[in-house]
């Protein structure tokens, strides 16, 4: 009995040691990659809830703050689909003018922008981190919730009363910014990729090596993909720029006030019916000149289009540069490959012609008796004799390839 006691009470242990040891390994997380934390929630709200990313917003008053947010938060705050979350952030670059929200994607800028507020993705990236610095510049901190209630209900008013001819709206700023941001970050990389330029080609033209190709070779890969995001963000801002009508969504804070007159105006028809013909008379002739006024948009946008504009005709003409001194390198490599080609055929027509006298000399050093061999001093003649065969048939093969113009 004694004995079967400890057996049991051994493989008890044993037990209870071996299911620790399988529970040991699953208290060790596997480390999270980015953009895949899971804020609040357990259990199965956890796997609903996943591809948080890192998300700065920044409002009109100032206020900046840095959060985990995943795709249904952003599109509760900005009022978007997960469709133009999807295309816009999919592609490589995208503007789309939503009734309450712009998406914008610059590959290095990625934003959603409101008429209080534009959420930026990838709070950590440099560009980002430039566009955030040049936000605090514009919009100063407000300290003190009062006055950040009154600065945005004193925006509001101030966009209804005065319209928006004193200052810009908030969105379009930031979508100034973000261009301008975007600009600068490309003009950065013309004018590093130039300065390599220069340096390659110029090297290319001293002496061409696989060093020399192989560098060559990145330079044109790293100008055609900036090339198409300098394209891309043109074809977008011109796409805007030949239409009108999606210019106009580009105005969210207007939007925002008329929806703001039509419900007070809505609100005056109900409670004040013999005023109906004149409120709405007052709102359409206000909305018409409203929507007829789009000039600071299209200046805004013509000026970022001229610029992109600009700096595309800067790769471009790198590019034709670059194909230019292909084309002449090609050049200097057929003129040796012509000379060394020459060289060959006048060798060869040597050859021919010393081949010749080796004939000669042949048959003459065969044991067949011939009467020159008695002949006294007959040696040096033959030697000389052959000789001037050889440089006749040089120079008379030479002169017929001239005459044919095989040769220079």
């Amino acid at each position: 009995m004694g004995s079967l006691r400890r057996s049991t009470s051994n493989r008890s242990r044993k037990k209870g040691t071996a299911v620790k040891m399988n529970r040991m390994p699953s208290s060790l997380s596997p480390p999270t990659p980015p953009c895949s934390a899971i804020v609040g929630g357990t259990g199965k709200s956890k796997k609903r809830r996943g591809g948080v990313c890192l998300w700065t917003r920044f409002d009109r008053t100032g206020f900046m703050e840095v959060a985990g947010c995943d795709k249904s938060t952003i599109i509760e705050r900005s009022s978007v689909s997960a469709k133009d979350l999807r295309t816009a952030f999919s592609h490589s670059s995208k503007i789309l003018a939503r009734e309450k929200a712009i998406v914008l994607n610059l590959e290095v800028i990625k934003a959603v922008i409101t008429s209080e507020q534009v959420m930026l993705l990838d709070s950590l990236r440099p560009e980002v981190l430039t566009l955030t610095d040049r936000l605090k510049h514009h919009f100063p901190r407000k300290d003190g919730p009062e006055n950040i209630l009154q600065a945005s209900s004193h925006g509001h008013q101030e966009g209804g009363e005065e319209g928006l001819k004193s200052k810009l709206p908030f969105e379009f700023r930031v979508l100034e910014i973000a261009f301008e941001v975007f600009c600068s970050f490309v003009d950065s990389n013309v004018v590093d990729l130039e300065t390599q330029a220069w340096s390659i080609l110029d090297e290319l033209t001293k002496k061409v090596s696989n060093e020399n190709l192989k560098d060559l070779r990145s330079l044109k890969t790293s100008l055609t993909h900036l090339l198409a995001r300098v394209q891309k963000v043109r074809d977008e801002i011109e796409h805007f720029l030949d239409d009108k009508e999606d210019m106009e969504d580009l105005y969210l804070t207007r939007k925002w006030i008329q929806n703001q007159q039509t419900e007070a105006a809505s609100n005056s028809i109900v409670s004040q019916p013999n005023l109906q013909r004149h409120t709405s008379n007052r709102i359409s002739t206000s909305m018409v000149t409203e929507e007829d006024d789009i000039d600071d948009m299209e200046m805004l946008l013509e000026a970022y289009f001229m610029q992109l504009e600009g700096m595309r005709n800067k790769i471009l003409l790198m590019k034709e540069h670059i194909d230019s001194t292909e084309a002449y390198v090609k050049i200097l490599q057929n003129s040796r490959r012509n000379g060394l080609i020459h060289l060959m055929m006048l060798v060869n027509i040597g050859n021919y012609a010393i081949t010749a006298g080796t004939v000669v000399v042949n048959l003459f050093g065969m044991n067949i008796p011939i009467g020159l061999y008695s002949t006294p001093d007959i040696f040096g003649y033959v030697v000389w004799a052959v000789v001037a065969l050889c440089i006749v048939l040089f120079i008379v093969t030479v002169g017929y390839a001239k005459w044919k113009k095989l040769l220079d």
